[in-house]
């Protein structure tokens, strides 16, 4: 397959916002390519390299002087060989062999294919087929049930990998994938509620409402001796965190993976900041900052993977393995009692609370609503999209942030608002330091960001609003903290704004 057909599918996708019609365009390109060429196109037309980071920066790509091709002759396969070579150099001399093999593929590039190239490798590709969208071409594609292919992604951790398998063996080879102990399965995540009264109303009272804690996500797999941890992010961080590798060694079964938080206490035991557990991730020794895990899920238990039992089922096994380091929960409250439970999380220094469905299974991402967070403060995690130099005390400083949602069927993030609120001088100097490793490009007020960095946001809710492409603004937004834990994929999608709209007025446009 020539390369530039890759290329045409993306400026397909990125035109239009409909998932019907971008599913269509990935599925016509699918249909034609080879077993070998699947992992790729897949990985590309995700926005994401198979080959993960290839020591490529974007200054780089932006000095490479490299002619166009006139003609495009470029294919899959040659692409993803120079890209291998790159992502394997290391050591003295990797450098300016580095730059020849890049200049070589965009000399053989045509204009059209340098554009993309330059924003693949630069990791600025957002043409809209992110993972949701690409799973449902791929199950279209192969005539598979849809629920197949993302259960093969959860259980793999990788779009490409589950695509290949689809492809060339079907429901049967997608159904080799298990859980394998050492291999990171992908999260459950939680949608916002409105109230507690709400997310009990929601299960009918059936549910398992837990603490909300302000720490980091974890995963641990334990198979006899061997134990790993991970991050939301499937990231390993096993050799950062001793502390919790001999707690799980100490647990009473033969192999388990947990679902779970952690996060560093005061001496009173109140949580210490987000940001000071997230330093312990990339830290070679615990020091004197110890974490403590608070498990929530229990995902296999001594040679049975759980992750299809409900929820009452998998906290059976939770409390028979791991009780005494369980998040503290009360099961099927009544409204009295869950509200209880919400302001002792409060009154402990924690966020809120989440309630779950008992009897939901255990499904990666979003889907559905099993899982409900509530908090006294309507937070959204979005995409940091510029800032502004800031004037007066901030005069020097990058301050305004300009901040994005996430659009749910795969397209550029959605400019909901800006704020300068709760950036401490602290933050204005990391975000002046740091914010020109993302840059993308600038103007003489503002610099605008590649979308990579993730914040937490205050507010008192959202307003109509035509100043912003998704007629929703941000009401009285304030900066809280940014989550290195979290990419993009994880932000807070549009919906999730609209979901703040007051349900009268809806209909009155106001300028922020």
């Amino acid at each position: 397959m020539l390369f530039t057909q890759v290329v045409e599918t993306s400026a397909a996708v990125a035109a239009t916002r409909s998932r019907k019609t971008k599913t269509a365009a990935l599925r016509a390109l699918l249909a034609q390519v080879t077993p070998d060429e699947v992992e790729p196109v897949v990985s590309w037309l995700s926005g994401v390299l198979p080959q993960g980071r290839i020591g490529v920066g974007y200054r780089t790509l932006t000095a490479l002087q490299a002619a166009p091709a006139d003609d495009p002759t470029l294919t899959v396969a040659e692409v993803g060989t120079l890209v291998d070579r790159i992502a394997d150099l290391s050591g003295p001399g990797s450098t300016g062999l580095r730059n020849e093999l890049l200049s070589d593929l965009f000399t053989r590039a045509t204009a059209y294919e340098q554009t993309f190239l330059m924003q693949l490798l630069g990791g600025e590709l957002r043409q809209g087929a992110l993972e949701g969208v690409m799973t449902d071409a791929v199950a279209a594609t192969a005539e598979l049930p849809t629920d197949a292919v993302r259960r093969a992604v959860m259980l793999s951790g990788q779009l490409p990998r589950a695509a290949a398998a689809a492809f060339t063996g079907g429901l049967d080879a997608l159904s080799t994938f298990r859980l394998e102990l050492g291999r990171p399965v992908r999260p459950m995540l939680a949608v916002p509620a409105e109230s507690v009264e709400s997310a009990l109303d929601k299960f009918a009272g059936d549910c398992s409402v837990e603490y909300k804690l302000d720490g980091a996500r974890i995963q641990v797999h334990r198979s006899g001796d061997s134990v790993w941890v991970f991050t939301r992010t499937l990231r390993e961080i096993t050799s950062s965190v001793p502390e919790l590798v001999e707690l799980v060694h100490r647990l009473p079964c033969r192999s388990v993976v947990l679902d779970g938080e952690t996060l560093a206490l005061t001496d009173s035991g109140r949580p210490r900041p987000f940001q000071e557990t997230m330093s312990r991730f990339g830290a070679s020794t615990a020091h004197e900052l110890l974490l403590r895990p608070y498990f929530f899920d229990c995902l296999h238990l001594d040679g049975v993977d759980l992750l299809d039992l409900p929820l009452s089922e998998r906290l059976a096994s939770l409390e028979r393995v791991a009780g005494v380091h369980r998040i503290p929960a009360v099961v099927s409250p009544d409204q009295a009692a869950a509200r209880a439970h919400f302001d002792a999380a409060l009154e402990r220094g924690h966020e809120g609370i989440m309630a779950k469905s008992l009897s939901s299974p255990y499904l990666a991402g979003r889907r559905g609503s099993a899982w409900q967070k509530i908090k006294p403060e309507h937070t959204l995690d979005l995409i940091v999209l510029g800032a502004e130099w800031g004037y007066g005390r901030r005069t020097g400083f990058l301050s305004n942030l300009h901040l994005g949602a996430r659009d749910p069927d795969g397209g550029p993030p959605i400019m909901v608002g800006k704020t300068f609120k709760g950036l401490t001088d602290e933050l204005l100097r990391w975000q002046t330091t740091r914010f020109p490793d993302f840059e993308s490009h600038r103007d003489d007020h503002t610099v605008y960001l590649r979308p990579e960095l993730v914040v937490e946001i205050e507010l008192d809710g959202a307003q109509t609003s035509s100043r912003y492409p998704g007629g929703v603004a941000l009401r009285f937004a304030r900066v809280l903290r940014y989550r290195p834990d979290k990419s993009p994929a994880d932000a807070d999608s549009i919906d999730a704004v609209l979901a703040l709209l007051p349900t009268r007025g809806r209909n009155t446009t106001t300028q922020e």
